[in-house]
């Protein structure tokens, strides 16, 4: 049997997605943003709670850092290419309605340095391989917090 891709000449513009079940396998390619990315897939899927279960791939002018006792978030960049060696998180809605994506990831630069953190923001510079798992009946949206620059995650009963 001949296998479906094996001739396809590969002109990457955009990401693709597949689903099985519940499950959601994505690639981004180069320029693409990882939270809008992810954001764009809850839009066309309509996903309202979703686990990111994995992420891998290579990715450059990457935000992270952490929140400290305070509330305050204090970030990092990594301007240049580093590899994405680990992206977990979640998807919810925010009370307003939109996506909101809570992802943390553990970057590596081309010394092979890690740094891990809350990601901000990272554009993708070869490739994203990404798996979201879908939570159809959670009931899951994101609030924010008075004086806190985090936005809870608010959990309720199936719907």
């Amino acid at each position: 049997m001949k296998h479906p891709f094996k001739d396809r000449v590969w002109h990457h513009l955009f990401m693709e997605w597949t689903t099985s079940g519940n499950d959601i396998f994505l690639r981004l390619d180069p320029g693409e943003e990882v939270h809008q990315s992810l954001q764009e897939v809850a839009n066309a899927l309509n996903l309202n709670a979703a686990a990111v279960t994995s992420g891998i791939g290579r990715v450059r002018a990457s935000v992270y850092g952490f929140m400290d006792d305070d509330h305050v978030y204090h970030r990092r960049t990594i301007e240049g290419g580093a590899e994405l060696v680990a992206l977990q998180g979640n998807l919810a809605r925010h009370e307003e309605g939109h996506p909101f994506t809570h992802l943390h990831a553990v970057l590596s630069d081309d010394d092979l340095v890690p740094a891990a953190g809350h990601l901000f923001e990272a554009t993708v510079h070869v490739t994203a391989e990404i798996h979201l798992r879908r939570m159809d009946k959670a009931l899951a949206m994101r609030c924010p917090l008075e004086n806190s620059q985090f936005t809870a995650l608010r959990l309720g009963d199936e719907v």
